[in-house]
């Protein structure tokens, strides 16, 4: 019989609580750090070295030797410099073990390896690190030992943001502040400030380690760049909410476990649509945890996987021909006493304040339809966006019936008399209870989805950090918001004044909403007489940074200056270049040093079997036709392999980064596909036990 698990019991044992904190620290010391963490401001020296004490005793109980600032730097993924508490012994030899306000508070990492974007040069290596007092400390425990984890931002000796933190905490606190004066024209005295909230989706592959690490595509490049289709994919549809595998399971239980551990509030788990795919979501929290702990679950994902023989794969495609995976991000904003500004309540046609809520909401994603799709952009999420299974690359909104109806009222006559109630659903069955239903179906090829009192970004690629996504939906959310208040807060008749700023948002920004298929060539077309942008590629994307709008959206509410952007831009031109250059390197790796030489060997292996087969007096039509067909394609192969190595080789000429990686788009990228075409065909023809590589049938279901 297994163990009896105790959730309660193990849920934040590797956090530094706030529960933990009122048990050690003095009850001033508590309050201020409560006081801080909710409204702002510095800790004295003096109470930072009451924390750390505190915050070190419980690590060293817990069996921590050393600790860490833990940031985010802009390589998408986290970063972290061991240091022990390791202190001079005392005169009788004894160790002492030490931790500092100071050390708490700061540290100074070594930044000269960290992309910057040209806002600083190689040899200007001094950066900083300073502790994010919102985002609770933690345990990492590993080969390494047990580590005390410090989550910090992260920036430049000249103060430029070198992290996905201090952008997400510059933007929560102009959305807050622009919401609140929101709020505060509906009579709402009470709350203090507004909190965007995330629960992100999370999906991800399984596949054996053994078979993983004898693709050197998966290894490198974590997807596979050559692979024919296996006899059987998803068509069926049968691995989607299907009973789940007991390796599976067992990985499962273990990651649950160790996310439960972490203060991780994971809730949902299911197999997702294509073999060998899988999902993960928590509960909602504040848009900063949000973002570390989604950092924690994709890095303890992979850490369990390997415990079980398994390795996960996070990159946004990794099999052609089946789905992709994403992270669906869940946003909403809600005030400090209660009110869910995206609630529309059972008469939304009546909720004044969710009406101004959701104008402003349509303005901004309008507005700014190619920031929000460029804060979805990177190389892995090329191959997905616009797919069956991920939103088009096209910015739209999806309302359902009951909102889309309320915006045609009042855009068409001035006033929403009425909203479509949901009913009740009858099973038909005496047994089954009658059910109420919603008062709107759900769209799952929408990007951007309302779905009862939050908005789903679906864009947002698996591998990707959700620090970009939101500081990008909270910073333009502020400016309507902020746009709004500065005409209502001037207004003589506020009743009249927000009707008609009402009406005027949404007739204008009507052309984002969209409730049909995102799928179809008809939304391209119909999306193209609106006048939306489609932006098709991460390269195409990373432009909407450095428009003049871009810079004076973030720049107004000090988000980003100039030069944070520029440099933005150009570390995501460097990132696509870098990326598909080592793509393309490990398909020549592959082909020239596995993948002919098997073929090869093959052909010689028939050319024998014809001349066999002849000189027995029999047809050998049939081994002659293989070896003719197995040959032509081979050719071509070998072809497509020169010709890709020339263009690659090339690359080094381009000028600057963006001319650099448009060349990687453009021209290395289908020369890549070039190459996978001829040698997927081959893949058909070779014999299994020739193929040097395990197939797709191996992988995805030989879990």
């Amino acid at each position: 019989m297994s163990e009896v698990l105790n959730v309660e019991e193990i849920f934040g044992s590797k956090v530094f609580t706030l529960s933990k904190m009122k048990e050690r620290l003095p009850k001033n010391v508590y309050k201020e750090v409560r006081k801080i963490m909710e409204q702002g401001g510095e800790l004295s020296l003096a109470t930072a070295d009451v924390v750390a004490k505190a915050m070190k005793d419980w690590a060293v109980e817990n069996g921590a030797t050393h600790y860490t600032h833990w940031f985010q730097p802009l390589t998408g993924i986290t970063a972290e410099k061991h240091d022990s508490f390791v202190a001079h012994p005392d005169a009788e030899g004894r160790m002492l073990l030490e931790f500092s306000g100071k050390e708490l508070i700061k540290g100074e990492p070594d930044a000269s390896s960290f992309p910057s974007g040209g806002l600083r040069a190689t040899f200007e290596a001094r950066g900083y690190t300073a502790w994010d007092i919102t985002s609770p400390a933690f345990l990492k425990e590993d080969a390494a030992g047990v580590i005390l984890c410090i989550p910090t931002a992260f920036c430049s000796y000249k103060g430029e943001a070198l992290d996905k933190k201090t952008p997400l905490l510059r933007s929560m606190e102009a959305v807050s502040q622009q919401a609140l004066r929101i709020v505060r024209l509906f009579g709402n005295t009470e709350a203090t400030k507004v909190v965007a909230s995330v629960g992100p989706e999370q999906e991800y592959f399984l596949v054996d380690r053994e078979k993983y690490l004898k693709r050197e595509d998966l290894i490198f490049a974590g997807r596979t760049l050559f692979g024919a289709p296996a006899p059987k994919g998803q068509e069926l549809e049968d691995h989607y909410f299907g009973t789940i595998r007991e390796r599976i399971g067992s990985y499962m239980k273990d990651l649950n476990v160790e996310l439960w551990k972490l203060g991780v509030t994971a809730k949902t788990q299911h197999n997702e649509v294509a073999p060998a795919q899988h999902e993960l979501a928590p509960i909602y929290e504040t848009a900063n945890i949000a973002v570390d702990h989604n950092q924690l679950v994709m890095e303890t994902m992979k850490k369990v996987a390997g415990r079980h023989g398994m390795t996960c794969l996070l990159h946004e495609k990794p099999f052609a021909g089946v789905n992709g995976s994403g992270k669906h991000n869940n946003w909403s904003l809600g005030t400090d006493n209660g009110v869910n500004l995206l609630d529309p309540g059972d008469t939304p046609n009546e909720n004044i304040q969710f009406l101004l809520v959701l104008a402003c909401i349509m303005k901004a994603v309008d507005t700014h339809a190619d920031l929000l799709r460029q804060s979805a952009s990177d190389v892995g999420n090329d191959h997905r966006l616009g797919a069956n299974e991920a939103p088009p690359a096209i910015i739209s909104m999806f309302l359902g019936e009951q909102l889309e109806d309320v915006v045609e009222q009042l855009v068409e006559t001035g006033v929403a008399e009425h909203s479509i109630q949901g009913g009740k659903l009858m099973t038909g069955v005496s047994t089954l209870p009658d059910l109420d239903k919603d008062a709107t179906d759900r769209n799952r090829t929408s990007p951007f989805a309302f779905t009862g009192n939050k908005f789903e970004f679906r864009m947002v690629g698996s591998n990707d950090s959700i620090a970009d996504a939101n500081v990008t939906l909270n910073a333009i959310v502020a400016e309507a918001f902020c746009d709004a208040a500065d005409r209502l807060e001037k207004a003589d008749n506020f009743e009249m004044a927000v009707h008609d700023l009402i009406k005027e948002y949404m007739t204008k920004h009507r052309r984002i909403i969209f409730n049909g298929n995102g799928y179809s060539d008809e939304w391209v077309q119909e999306a193209a007489k609106r006048g939306l942008p489609n932006i098709r590629s991460m390269v195409e994307a990373s432009g909407a940074l450095t428009t003049d709008k871009a810079i004076a959206l973030f720049e107004k509410f000090g988000i980003f200056t100039k030069a944070e952007l520029e440099s933005r831009e150009e570390i995501l031109y460097e990132t696509y270049s870098k990326t598909i250059n080592i793509e393309a390197l490990t398909m020549i790796d592959m082909a020239r040093k596995q993948i002919l030489p098997a073929v090869i060997s093959y052909t010689r292996s028939l050319a024998d079997t014809v001349l066999a087969v002849k000189e027995a007096g029999a047809d050998a039509s049939v081994q002659a036709e293989t070896l003719a067909e197995v040959s032509a394609r081979l050719a071509e192969a070998k072809a497509a392999l020169k010709a890709l190595e020339e263009k690659v080789s090339k690359a080094s000429t381009i000028g600057t980064e963006k001319e650099k990686a448009f060349y990687y788009k453009d021209v290395i990228f289908t020369a890549m596909a070039d190459l996978r075409k001829p040698v997927d065909a081959l893949e058909m023809l070779v014999d299994k036990s020739v193929w040097p590589i395990p197939t797709y049938g191996d992988l995805i279901f030989e879990v």
